[in-house]
Formats: structure tokens, sequence, C-alpha cells
């Protein structure tokens, strides 16, 4: 019975319209949290005169590429920035270019925040949902640290050109992308 009663409770805390909300979450606000987070890097680099710069959204397998986006099969999750080389190739350059996904996260949560807080924008909640992902983006992009995969956050990689005159080194490959190859499985792996 009291299986029975906990059970109601959870439901209670976790309905179907939170379900609605954690769908909108994943499925809008984070990819449009991450295009506008890319788009900062996509434009503060052409300004240094990046050549070739395009944006990645997601991970998997590659679905379509359009104008400078190239969309992936798992497109909610992950995002980057490529470009080949920058006309203005500074220290100073790519402190400016690490640093703008959280200025540009920073700039549209601000904006939204005070259309909200002057009641000219509807749809509160999703508002501030919105606005509550791009301050979790910022957050976890400043804080200087390298990330499970061995990936330095914008904030370590600012750090280390401030402080060593250097970025932090990172080979990005996509192990989603990686098949499985039966042959090079082998008993000492267990």
């Amino acid at each position: 019975m009291d299986y029975f009663i906990v059970s109601v409770e959870v439901c209670r805390l976790f309905g179907l319209n939170d379900f609605f909300s954690l769908v909108i979450s994943v499925f809008i606000i984070l990819p449009v949290v991450s295009i506008i987070r890319e788009l900062g890097y996509y434009l503060t680099s052409k300004a240094f005169g990046a050549k070739d710069a395009s944006i990645t959204i997601g991970s998997g397998p590659h679905l379509f590429q359009f104008s400078i986006f190239q969309i992936r099969r798992f497109y909610f999750m992950y995002s980057w920035c490529t470009y080949d080389s920058l006309k203005r190739d500074t220290k100073w350059a790519h402190v400016i270019i690490y640093s703008s996904p959280m200025l540009a996260n920073i700039l549209v949560a601000l904006f939204i925040n005070a259309l909200l807080a002057n009641d000219l924008l509807g749809m509160e909640t999703f508002w501030n949902r919105f606005v509550f992902y791009a301050f979790y983006f910022v957050l976890f992009d400043a804080i200087p640290m390298y990330y499970p995969d061995g990936q330095p956050s914008n904030g370590r990689v600012v750090y280390d050109l401030i402080r060593y005159g250097r970025r932090s080194g990172f080979d990005r490959s996509d192990p989603q992308m990686e098949t499985y190859d039966e042959n090079s499985y082998n008993a000492e792996d267990r």
C-alpha cells in the first residue's frame, strides 16, 4: 500500500504537463540556446577574418547542410563552430572569440528578461525557462575546467590564453561517428 501512495505522489510531482515542458526544453529551447552560443563564435570569428567558418549542431551522423549549419541526427546534443584560419590571429582575438558565446547568451538572456520584466512578452514560463538555460550554458562555459572528454571549457581556454599565452589543446573527434569494428575487439579489452 505504501508503494502505491509513493507512486501517486511521484506522478503528482512529474505529470503530463511537466513531460511536455521537458520535451519543449530538450528539443526546442536547448538547441536554440546552443545556436545562439555558436553564433557568438561564428560572428566574432568572422569579424577576425575566419575562413570557411561553419556551425555543427548535434552529434552523430550528418543529416543535412543548410548554409553555414551542419545538422546531425541528434541535433539537440552538442554543437560547435569551426574555422580554418583567422586573418587577425592574435592571443586577444582568441580571448574575444572564446568569450563570445558566453556574451551572446548573456545578452540574449538579459534582453528577454527585460522584455519579461516590462510585460512585453507572453508565454512567461517558456521564456523564463529559456533564460534559465541560457545562463546555465554561460555558467558551465565560464568555469575554467576540463570536461570529462578532455575538452576545455571556454573559461579554461580564456584563462590559459591570459595566464600562459597559449590555448588549451583539444582534438575534436566525434565518438558518435565512429563505428564498432568486430575485428578490433579481443579478450584483453574485457
